[in-house]
């Protein structure tokens, strides 16, 4: 794998190992990444080529065992910027989906490739008072290549459960990348042009 997708599957893995790990009382963002890292590879490990046959069930584990805690409302309103301001209600619900499903298939591949990379994880200092952590991580490389730094941000929700909603792999963030990319097909295409484009990806993925 090249140092992109090792950045991708590594990130996307612990994004989807925190969020796993949402609901365990007391634990702060970077303990939630470490617990549940073995108990999360394990299974993959157990039923990869199952996974790799039937990708309906890939699906399905990423969406009911990681991917229902993301905040993904968050995550569009800041990936869509000011288009989300001029979406209707209709067009954002279907925006929130779309994105949802892009991460699950994203996400999913990488459980598929990720090579059991060794992650470093840096020490985080949260206050009680704090409602919003950056935890820092890194993927060693083998043969003497430079980490790749994988950075997570969580935020605190009104009933106190801590949330991802950006990661950033070696200075890039997941939602800027995506606000970029979708900016200029909004421009070239409207909201519902863009809509379709990510319909006609997802239906061709499922195939």
């Amino acid at each position: 794998m090249n140092r992109l997708s090792v950045a991708v599957c590594g990130a996307l893995m612990m994004l989807g190992t925190a969020a796993y790990a949402d609901n365990v009382a007391g634990d702060l963002p970077d303990q939630l990444v470490h617990k549940t890292a073995d108990e999360l590879l394990a299974t993959i490990r157990a039923d990869r080529a199952t996974y790799a046959k039937d990708h309906t069930k890939l699906y399905k584990m990423a969406e009911e065992k990681v991917l229902p805690h993301f905040d993904f409302v968050r995550m569009s309103q800041w990936v869509l910027g000011l288009n989300w301001r001029k979406a209707t209600p209709e067009q954002r619900g279907r925006f929130v989906a779309q994105f949802r499903d892009l991460l699950v298939r994203t996400y999913s591949t990488a459980l598929l490739n990720y090579t059991d990379q060794e992650i470093i994880y840096r020490p985080l200092s949260v206050k009680p008072t704090d409602d919003d952590v950056l935890v820092r991580t890194e993927v060693k490389q083998n043969g003497g290549a430079p980490n790749i730094p994988i950075n997570y941000s969580f935020y605190k929700n009104k009933e106190g459960a801590w949330k991802v909603y950006d990661v950033t792999i070696d200075g890039v963030s997941l939602v800027t990348n995506y606000r970029s990319v979708y900016a200029s097909k909004v421009k070239d295409q409207g909201i519902d042009g863009l809509l379709a484009s990510m319909l006609d990806s997802a239906k061709e993925s499922h195939k």
